[in-house]
């Protein structure tokens, strides 16, 4: 069975937030005093579990776990080893890396291959800075030992005008040198932060690209890994540089996922509020796993055909935090 929208997309892609809870305060992710949810209103493993084999049932072949920091969560490894037993092509991850070097022995037993690692300065104290509490020698000493135990590892970076473009070059060397992809993200509106005015901070993907190719040139590829990156190869070598634009270069038209967020929120839009509360109907019914499939089912001609982010106004339209989405 495969999963459609109202608009005739083929949704086989679920990201799945297990925490909303993080060891880092990432300024562009949540505010430095963030209330968490409590534990009664976070899907418990097996909720989770029930949702992938729903979405699994009905189609979806890859699954992305996010939070927060999804290797903080309690009882991760029971998560990896169920997802494991369905029929999925792909179990991924996107993570800090401040657990790297703890759980990359349970990913690769479990069958994960490929992980997402956010880093967005190669600089001690900077790191520190846009982190609020991270430790640059811990995620890099994560990556080393992930790479050393065979995971494939595509960095992701978001990019602020006055704070990281001008390390924009040195990440994409550090990647290069490691044989590993790097995605660039333009930031995005969600939530209320203090820390920067976002539209001064603004960095397009093409004015990255322009930056990058002054050093690295760029040819446009067709790889595609299922999200929304569009990727340029590195000329003379074997690595290419993604750019997620969802304010520039809207990525709407071939929108293939959909977000569960920690407490069971169905997401159908990142840039909207369109929801489905997966928790409440799973409560209420807990072995129904055919009327889960349902309720999922009618949901999705619910999808919106895009996103409008604004980064010109005073408060955001989506007042959630990325760590509450999930990335």
């Amino acid at each position: 069975m495969n999963l459609f929208d109202g608009f005739g997309r083929s949704i086989s892609y679920l990201r799945l937030s297990v925490t909303d809870r993080c060891d880092f305060r990432c300024v562009y992710c949540m505010s430095k005093d963030m209330t968490f949810l409590p534990r009664h209103r976070i899907l418990s493993i097996e909720e989770m579990t029930l949702v992938a084999q729903a979405f699994n049932e009905l189609g979806v072949s890859k699954i992305r776990i996010t939070g927060g920091e999804p290797l903080i969560r309690s009882n991760i490894s029971l998560l990896f080893k169920n997802l494991r037993e369905l029929p999925l092509k792909e179990i991924t991850l996107t993570t800090n890396g401040s657990q790297l070097i703890k759980h990359v022995r349970n990913l690769v037993d479990v069958g994960v291959k490929r992980i997402n690692v956010s880093l967005d300065s190669l600089q001690a104290d900077k790191f520190k800075t846009l982190t609020r509490t991270g430790k640059l020698k811990t995620v890099l000493k994560g990556i080393d030992a992930a790479l050393e135990a065979g995971l494939k590892i595509k960095i992701n970076s978001v990019i602020l005008k006055h704070r990281n473009m001008d390390e924009v070059r040195d990440l994409v060397g550090f990647a290069i040198g490691r044989q590993m992809d790097i995605s660039f993200i333009e930031e995005m509106p969600l939530g209320v932060i203090n820390e920067h005015q976002r539209e001064k901070e603004f960095v397009s993907s093409a004015d990255l690209r322009e930056h990058i190719a002054e050093v690295y040139p760029l040819t446009p590829s067709t790889k595609n890994t299922g999200g929304p990156s569009r990727y340029w190869q590195v000329e003379n070598t074997s690595n290419y540089i993604g750019f997620i634009s969802p304010h520039s270069d809207n990525f709407c038209s071939g929108c293939n996922r959909v977000r569960v967020t920690t407490e069971g929120l169905l997401l159908l839009c990142l840039g909207n509020e369109h929801n489905l509360d997966l928790r409440q109907i799973i409560r209420h019914n807990p072995n129904d796993i055919e009327g889960l499939k349902q309720h999922i089912v009618a949901a999705m001609q619910n999808k919106p055909e895009k996103h409008h982010f604004d980064l010109n106004g005073n408060k955001p339209q989506i007042v959630r935090f990325m760590n509450m989405t999930g990335g």
